[in-house]
């Protein structure tokens, strides 16, 4: 079958600066395709010469005939006298079209259709553009980091979108739980050349660790960062725990768990050099609202909370909810209506928000963080000099002594998060820290955290990120609704799933990630009836225990096997393939005991 499209031997530079290099590969019908690379290799220059929007040196690009192609750039551009529906439909507005536009712009929170797009933010001119190109319908889908500007429930009701159907995308995105879930190829760009993995995110670590592990041509800490992120990925159904998404005891075990963790960091940091007293900030009472013509929007009432050292906390919600508000009103650039904040004396914040890329274009990238300062000190004895701190950021030397008008745009995201990191704080606040940052660089800034010797709030949709780093969440509901939750993003949406069945909210979905409806069920016909287990079922469920315990001990076998690094290759692909086999047996066999034990209590 002639593939949607085929690349042979693609080249491009940019005078002396060579991204790409006889490159080839092809995208077949049905296949969802993610690109990943590092920022500053191309991944943004390949997509719109994919997309006829620029130029190449040379090879060949064949399309097959008639294909309608839709491209999603990373930051568009409209007319700004034009209304939202326009820009949607290029000034076609069928009754049909115009209804479908309604439903989609809903679900991305654009509801006035007749707005000028002048009068839009950059986030909400992003949503329009995706719209757009998912009303056209194309037969091929290219997509340049379509989570940007999304909320949590956009994000989700995207994957849903892209899910359904035989689409056809190619899409480049640092969300590498939209990856896992939504690609079934991966494309590496790396040294000039492209790498093709049949797969997920997931089967990605894998291969591409065997390719370095193969080639040992990639330097130790690449190396150490994918080993990490592969040994991560393996334990996530053991991290999820089954048994926990189920049962309402796990919220308190998750509290527990979260704050053993955080004495054991504070145990851990106390011997650092970087110093934080024990009064950090404290929210006493604050509250804060918004009035307009129209409505009023209530970010916060009477909102307490006292911050802990060392703690990492992540703030979720859905856009509009307050998130940067609150930000802002801790370090005091947004007043606060009623209540005060007390930040302590030895705090000094770190800043790195969506809107703070300002630099001298003229200047070297070395000497813009050497302004700033020589060393940063990382605690216990660590420094890093102002040169070393961009390289640990993946700045080649080459790229330290070039001007800063030659970045691209993650690159100056990058050097942006560096002078931030150079000013030494203490509390370290991070407003969308991953939008435009490469997944290695991710990697890089999940490491650093993990072992920051001080504070941390970071406020992202990003949810694999989230479930890094993050101790525990602020969860803005809206309308000054806050939740306090032990645990991270993963851990949050479970227990929200478990909490919807429990009220009687179940639904298709929840069943799938949560309690079913049967064990709802189950449990009101028992009180009302008084019905026993059966002497069958009282066996069913005795031998459910065993199975599902030699089920854990066969998992954790192979988890412990999979990360000692003795495993042969060809026993890291069998288990790697038991592994989800392990989890759906567990997960039906867990239900199945959990319907049970309903009735027996």
């Amino acid at each position: 079958m002639t593939p949607y499209l085929d690349v042979q031997h693609l080249s491009k530079s940019f005078g002396a600066l060579q991204l790409f290099q006889d490159i080839s590969f092809s995208i077949g019908e049905g296949q969802r395709v993610g690109l990943i690379a590092r920022n500053g290799t191309g991944k943004s220059t390949l997509l719109s010469i994919l997309a006829g929007k620029e130029g190449y040196d040379s090879g060949d690009m064949v399309f097959r005939r008639d294909l309608k192609v839709g491209f999603l750039e990373q930051s568009p551009v409209f007319d700004a006298d034009e209304s939202v529906l326009d820009a949607c439909f290029n000034h076609q507005g069928e009754e049909e079209k115009v209804l479908k536009a309604k439903q989609v712009l809903t679900q991305l929170k654009i509801k006035d259709l007749t707005q000028k797009m002048g009068q839009l933010s950059g986030g909400q001119q992003k949503r329009v553009a995706l719209a757009n190109v998912l009303l056209t319908e194309p037969d091929l889908l290219i997509l340049d980091e379509p989570t940007n500007h999304l909320d949590l429930e956009m994000i989700e009701w995207l994957e849903g979108y892209l899910q359904r159907g035989n689409k056809t995308l190619l899409m480049v995105t640092h969300d590498r739980f939209f990856l896992d879930r939504v690609c079934s190829v991966i494309l590496e760009l790396d040294d000039h050349t492209i790498y093709t993995y049949r797969g997920n995110y997931a089967y990605y670590l894998e291969k591409r660790q065997e390719r370095i592990d193969n080639r040992r041509a990639e330097i130790a800490r690449a190396n150490n960062l994918y080993r990490t992120e592969l040994d991560w990925m393996r334990r996530m159904p053991q991290a999820r725990g089954h048994k926990a998404r189920y049962r309402e005891e796990a919220f308190y075990e998750l509290e527990r768990v979260a704050k053993q963790r955080i004495e054991e960091r504070q145990i851990r940091l106390k011997a650092s050099n970087v110093y934080i007293g024990s009064k950090i900030f404290e929210c006493q009472y604050i509250s804060k609202s918004f009035s307009s013509a129209q409505s009023e929007v209530v970010i916060l009432k009477d909102f307490y909370y006292n911050f802990s050292r060392f703690e990492k906390m992540g703030i979720v919600g859905n856009n509009g909810t307050g998130k940067s508000t609150f930000v802002k009103m801790l370090l005091g650039q947004v007043p606060v209506d009623e209540g005060r904040i007390v930040v302590g004396d030895t705090v000094r914040f770190g800043y790195f928000s969506q809107e703070g890329l300002q630099f001298d274009e003229q200047m070297k990238v070395i000497d813009v963080v050497r302004d700033i300062a020589e060393y940063v000190d990382l605690g216990s004895g660590k420094k890093l000099s102002a040169s070393q701190l961009l390289q640990y950021f993946l700045f080649t030397n080459e790229q330290q002594y070039n001007y800063v008008y030659k970045l691209s745009g993650g690159e100056r995201r990058k050097l942006y998060l560096c002078t931030v990191l150079m000013r030494q704080p203490n509390f370290l606040v991070l407003d969308e820290p991953t939008n435009d940052l490469d997944i290695v660089t991710l990697q890089i800034l999940e490491e650093y955290l993990q072992d920051f010797p001080g504070c941390v709030i970071v406020v992202s949709h990003d949810r694999y990120f989230m479930d890094k780093v993050v101790d525990h969440l602020l969860v803005f509901k809206g309308q000054g609704e806050v939740k306090d939750f032990p645990g991270n993003y993963t851990q949050y949406r479970e227990w929200a799933a478990l909490k919807d069945t429990a009220n009687g909210k179940s639904s298709e979905t929840s069943k799938t990630n949560s309690t079913s409806l049967a064990s709802t069920t189950s449990k009101t016909h028992n009180r009302d009836t008084k019905r026993r287990l059966s002497y069958k079922e009282k066996r069913e469920m005795e031998q459910l225990e065993k199975d599902i315990a030699a089920l854990e001990a066969e998992q954790k076998q192979i988890e412990e096997a999979l990360c000692g690094g003795t495993t042969s290759v060809d026993e890291i692909t069998a288990m790697s393939k038991r592994l989800p086999q392990l989890k759906d047996e567990l997960d039906e066999k867990s239900m199945r005991w959990l319907e049970l034990a309903e009735v027996e209590s």
